[in-house]
């Protein structure tokens, strides 16, 4: 059994039950990025936002990225694309799957 969701509903399920995960900006980007996936593969993702809570991050700028990983390890944002899924939005914002 699968759940579809537009936008607004995946919006209004973050905003209401996790509202620390994401920005708003954050969720458009995750949608997004969601979306790009799906359509790149053909494969359609599963509706779990608790899992995608635990699965994403989002970072305001690399600086606050370092405040969960190695600075040495990860000095510059190619190196961060090179260890995980990175998806850039805003100015400096992104998301990347935790590794």
């Amino acid at each position: 059994m699968k759940t579809t969701v537009n936008f607004y509903q995946f919006r209004d399920w973050f905003e209401k039950n996790r509202p620390n995960n994401f920005s708003y900006d954050g969720l458009i980007a995750l949608w997004e990025m969601i979306e790009e996936y799906e359509n790149s593969t053909g494969e359609e993702i599963d509706y779990d936002p608790v899992g995608l809570c635990s699965e994403y991050s989002e970072y305001e700028d690399i600086e606050e990225f370092w405040n969960d990983y190695d600075k040495e390890d990860y000095p510059d944002e190619q190196s961060i694309m090179d260890a995980t899924y990175y998806w850039a939005f805003g100015h400096d914002r992104f998301i990347i799957q935790q590794f």
